[in-house]
């Protein structure tokens, strides 16, 4: 069978087992009662001018409860984020940083804008080497996850074609709480509390959180993920109204995980698995927990920075917040405000260029060792730091050494923020209106800084590093190309500053025209103000004559380059509902989003500065019958203009300085379709799928490069079907409740370049689960990647966008993780 056939198969199939079930339902017999999901009668708030029933609202929206957040299980929020319809994610960078594009946005994180209680804890979707997934984190606080797509996300909040907003348990006049244990087979011990209740007859609190350690998937000789979090709120019921006051604090480290070589470029046939396993390796090594940076301030002083590759991605910080919900007269109020200030540390060691065979890599040497060390005859590999005693021979081994760059990034960043709107309904002869008029302000800032070295390694799991070194005929030393495992020192430095403030007015209207019929639309203006400055850089040799790794690092020149900039934003939405029974009706939507640059540019030098457009168009038609549902929607995305220009990294110079400026724009074509079908009482599915066609449009390049071929193409790593299924059935045992459940998701097969030569084939994932209710106590096993399937994401970005990797399939990349279990045990009160 081709491969279009097979894809249209798989596409077929997972459309006619989510639909056919929620139709043969109205054979059935009457409703029984909503089940515990309360998918069908749920409320939302997000997006909305009051709390609807997600049935009614003219938009694609999911609100998933913490029991149904348990069930699925997710590995981490972008895996969470990708069981819903449009929303693809490449959920193998480790805890967080995942990648997530929502309806085929182009971006690494699709416009989704993350919320909690309806404000972000930072103004934009992206800080400096983090986003929204590092600060939201997800514990027994969380009490609801609402996820728009599109609809008037725009009008809701900025620079969002999406919201992901998470919703904070608070207390009530009935004492709660919950402890639960999670173990799992990669190492993880993780501990979740929480607790809410009353203080007086007016007063409430909650409390919770989490602290954990996790190995990881993949083996890198230190633990994974340490760290945790806490968050509590205090309520305060008012006469006409509610008060509260909450903190959140999160002090933890992630590791990153990078793509891996896992075929010979030499032969691509030839499998690296005997060296990297494909599920467990990494280049994440102890090897690199003491790695020296070198390079000069712009006072010309060498500064030495010693990294530890262990730190992962330590992201620390506070947020305090205050919200007043209440009714002033025949007005509804809602006023939030939160001040967020944090530090990030990072170091993760990227990917860079394939594996390459370790004679002709070193023979890319000898000029420039000739030039600096006199007579070299011939190079000889060794561990580093053994000052050439352990000699090492790349023949016994894969015959391969591999270059990879150490990253180490720091930034303070501070974001201060207030929401402010008042909602009014209005009764006229031709229906009512629900009439909101908001004002959202914000202060925001960071630091960044940057540096980078290039490493020498094995192509081994944990690997090594090495020195290269250079000796005369009689074998005597003459030098070293690399100084202890650095290859090259500070081939990127970079440091700025930057301070923004914003302001924005919004206003929508949902008219109910009848019963049935309701109209509503919202426009949003925003005005940005960025003051920042870069540090200027220039090369220099830092002069150590035993090594050529310092001839060629970054240094400060003292130079500063200052950036003030203005954007203005006008975003707006139409939408309609039509119910024609109460369970049946039909959506429409178009919505315009302008996003300005990020405030990096301000802190960037020579910075590109641009404003990008999506346009969103949706129809949609909804169905339920008893607690079976059926949501299908259809959808048109424009992105323009497409800034898909990159920085290729240069093997021969170990810089990003490759720039290759792409611009287009990006359409996609596609529907999403959202179901669950109760077949018996005990017996449900649950199903999402995705059918798109994403394509670059119009594209032109100030190169050379020919744009013409790149027109039509699919765009990079995003596939044109994705979905899952999730059966499940549960029954009594005496007292206990137990619920058993399956999962299958697949994932189509995409490019990782533009001109589509090398290929990520397509991959599927088995999952399954079984859980145990008694009382109070539950009792929860589950497994993912069951079968140990293999795929591959990303690609190798650093080198891989324009001409592929030599090969139709993809011989570098980022695997899925294999098979794992948890389990989880929890007590309620």
């Amino acid at each position: 069978m081709s491969t279009k056939k097979q894809t249209l198969a798989h596409a077929i199939g997972v459309l006619c087992a989510v639909a056919s079930p929620a139709f043969a339902q109205q054979a059935a017999a009457p409703a029984a009662p909503v089940a515990e999901s309360g998918e069908v009668e749920s409320v939302v708030v997000t997006g909305s001018a009051r709390p609807q029933r997600r049935f009614d609202v003219s938009y694609a929206v999911n609100a998933l409860s913490q029991n149904e957040v348990q069930k699925l299980a997710p590995q981490n929020i972008a895996d969470l984020l990708g069981k819903l319809p449009g929303i693809q994610v490449e959920a193998t960078g480790g805890e967080v940083q995942n990648i997530t594009r929502v309806r085929g946005i182009p971006t690494d994180d699709g416009l989704a804008l993350f919320q909690q209680d309806g404000l972000p804890l930072f103004t934009e979707i992206n800080g400096f080497f983090f986003r929204g997934d590092s600060l939201n984190r997800y514990d027994l606080m969380t009490k609801t996850v609402e996820v728009v797509r599109g609809g008037p996300a725009p009008i809701y909040a900025s620079q969002a074609a999406a919201i992901v907003n998470s919703s904070t348990v608070t207390g009530t006049d009935q004492t709660r709480g919950k402890a639960q244990v999670t173990l799992g087979t990669t190492g993880l011990a993780r501990l979740d509390l929480y607790q809410s209740g009353k203080i007086d007859d007016k007063t409430f609190y909650a409390i919770g959180g989490f602290i954990r350690q996790d190995d990881g998937h993949r083996d890198n000789g230190f633990p994974n993920d340490k760290g945790g979090q806490i968050r509590g709120n205090i309520k305060r019921v008012l006469e006409n109204g509610t008060l509260t006051v909450s903190g959140n604090y999160l002090n933890d480290h992630n590791t990153f995980y990078l793509p891996i070589p896992i075929a010979d470029p030499r032969n691509p046939a030839l499998s690296l698995d005997k060296y990297i396993d494909y599920f467990d390796g990494t280049m994440n090594s102890p090897a690199l927990r003491n790695v020296p940076m070198k390079y000069r301030d712009g006072s010309g002083n060498l500064v030495t920075d010693t990294r530890d590759l262990a730190n992962g991605r330590h992201l620390e910080f506070g947020n305090l917040g205050v919200s007043y919900e209440g009714e002033i007269g025949k007005w509804l109020l809602s006023a939030k405000a939160g001040a967020t200030k944090g530090s990030l540390d990072f170091d993760a060691f990227y990917s860079t260029s394939n594996p390459a065979d370790a004679t002709t890599f070193a023979n890319g040497f000898l000029g420039a060792a000739k030039a600096a060390f006199g007579a070299v005859d011939h190079f000889g590999y060794a561990i580093a730091g053994s000052n050439g005693a352990q000699v090492y021979h790349p023949a016994t081994a894969s015959g391969l050494v591999m270059q990879a760059q150490y990253r180490a990034a720091g930034s303070d960043f501070y974001s201060n923020q207030a929401d402010i709107n008042v909602t009014r309904n209005f009764e006229t002869g031709m229906g009512n209106h629900d009439v909101k008029l908001g004002v959202y302000l914000s202060g925001y800032g960071q630091t960044s800084k940057s540096v980078y070295n290039d490493m020498l390694i094995e192509v081994q799991g944990k690997p090594r590093t090495l020195d290269l070194i250079a000796y005369s005929a009689s074998g005597a030393v003459l030098g070293s190309v690399t100084d202890n495992g650095v290859l090259r020192y500070t081939t990127t430095l970079n440091q700025g500053d930057v301070d923004a403030r914003m302001g924005a007015f919004y206003f929508n209207d949902t008219w109910e025209v009848s019963d049935r019929l309701r109209l509503d639309g919202g426009v949003r203006r925003e005005r940005y103000h960025y003051d920042g400055y870069a540090l200027l850089t220039n090369q220099v040799n830092l002069g150590d004559a035993r090594t050529l790794a310092d001839d060629t690092t970054r240094a400060f020149t003292g130079g500063v380059q200052a950036h003030r900039y203005n954007v203005s934003t006008v975003n707006w939405t139409l939408g309609a509902n039509y119910d024609f029974t109460k369970q049946l009706g039909a959506y429409a939507r178009a919505s315009h989003l302008e996003v300005p640059p990020s405030m990096q540019v301000a802190a960037s030098v020579d910075p590109l500065v641009l404003k990008t457009k999506a346009n969103q168009f949706e129809a949609g038609f909804k169905a339920t019958m008893g607690r079976s549902y059926l949501y299908v929607t259809g959808f048109y995305t424009q992105f323009n203009p497409l800034n898909a220009s990159f920085v290729a990294f240069n093997p021969a110079t170990g810089r990003n300085d490759q720039t290759v400026p792409f611009f287009g724009k990006a359409i996609v074509r596609g529907a999403e379709l959202d179901g669950a079908m109760y077949l018996t009482e005990r017996f449900y599915i649950n199903g999402s799928l995705t059918v798109q066609d994403p394509e670059y449009r119009d594209f032109v390049n100030a190169t050379g490069a020919d744009p013409s071929k790149v027109v039509g193409n699919q765009i990079i790593r995003e596939p044109k079907v994705f979905g899952n299924l999730r059966p499940n059935y549960n029954f009594s045992i005496g007292n206990n409740l137990v619920e058993l459940y399956g999962s299958y998701a697949y994932t189509g097969k995409r490019y990782v370049d533009f001109f589509q030569a090398t290929a990520l084939p397509a991959y599927h994932s088995i999952g399954a689960g079984v859980s145990v209710t008694h009382g109070d106590w539950k009792v929860q096993l589950s497994g993912d990647n069951l079968t140990n399937a293999k795929g591959l994401t990303e690609g190798n970005t650093r080198t891989d966008t324009l001409a592929g990797q030599g090969s139709q399939e993809a011989i570098y990349g980022r695997p899925v993780f294999g098979r794992s279990f948890r389990l989880v045990a929890s007590k309620a009160w």
